[in-house]
């Protein structure tokens, strides 16, 4: 692409605050998911996201294209330091001894010297080794391979044992969340603890989310779509959410969500689509992923 079609791109997205970490670092309010893309996937659509205006990009060992989005990332032309970088130490590298490896390979695979966020991607609690991950995840922080740490899918329990034997929290946690999924209780925890809230399948994957009526009235009232609400929704929240998108048209709309705002009233309609049901079925207490 050129230089100047790049350029029309990004000024076509208007600018997005962003949120400041409990640990200084900023990171942008929206970002761009990489799940289930593959290297070859992840390598084209990198930086089609990067030329419409996203600058968080998500990824982790588990997807398989670490490579790819590095290959993205450095094929868009757009630098390094502009770009907020995220992977996460998978289930069968956790424990001391597996980090500072699984690291190494994850900045190699992505071709970078720093992570700007790394997250434990699971707590895995029957395997007990949380806590001597995170131990090890701050070791690499102090030598400078990476700038913020947080974990996915963690529930209060795990985050207070981490405060209690390490005196740490995680600056973010990255959990299911969308409007029929909301985690109310678990987001005031956050809030008390200042970690800030990450969505995965912000849109509700595997669910019947985007075919609400009350969405598409909203939707039609805004003169938007109904990923652009929701998406908007997280925005208005205080939460970061990571679409995921194939579609160039679509990862335009999903960027689309500042400028504008949803009325108290429509913020309140999306409050009430709350179901409780996850779309994943994944249970943080007991689920195990390697």
């Amino acid at each position: 692409m050129s230089d100047e079609k790049t350029k029309d791109l990004r000024d076509a997205v208007p600018d997005a605050a962003a949120h400041v970490l409990r640990d200084g670092h900023e990171i942008p309010q929206l970002g761009f998911g990489t799940y289930p893309m593959d290297d070859a996937e992840a390598e084209a659509l990198i930086p089609e996201a990067l030329w419409r205006g996203y600058r968080l990009v998500d990824t982790a060992v588990n997807y398989g294209n670490e490579r790819g989005v590095g290959r993205g990332i450095r094929s868009s032309g757009i630098p390094r330091d502009e770009v907020f970088l995220a992977s996460k130490i998978p289930g069968r590298d956790q424990g001391r001894d597996g980090v500072r490896r699984s690291l190494e390979g994850t900045l190699e695979r992505l071709g970078t010297d720093h992570l700007d966020l790394y997250l434990i991607h699971w707590p895995n609690p029957s395997a007990d080794l949380y806590v001597q991950t995170w131990q090890a995840m701050r070791e690499a922080r102090d030598e400078g391979l990476v700038r913020s740490l947080g974990v996915s899918n963690f529930l209060p329990e795990h985050l207070l044992r981490l405060e209690a034997e390490t005196g740490e929290m995680p600056v973010v946690n990255q959990v299911e969340l969308h409007p029929q999924y909301q985690q109310e209780a678990l987001r005031a925890f956050h809030d008390e603890h200042r970690i800030l809230t990450q969505a995965w399948s912000p849109l509700g994957r595997k669910t019947d989310l985007l075919q609400s009526e009350w969405l598409a009235e909203i939707a039609r009232h805004q003169g938007r779509t109904p990923a652009q609400v929701v998406l908007r929704w997280h925005v208005q929240s205080g939460i970061v959410p990571i679409p995921k998108s194939s579609d160039t048209g679509r990862m335009a709309e999903n960027i689309d969500v500042f400028g504008w705002e949803l009325t108290d009233e429509q913020m309140e309609r999306l409050r009430m689509m709350h179901t409780g049901i996850s779309g994943s079925g994944f249970d943080p207490a007991v689920h195990e992923e390697m």
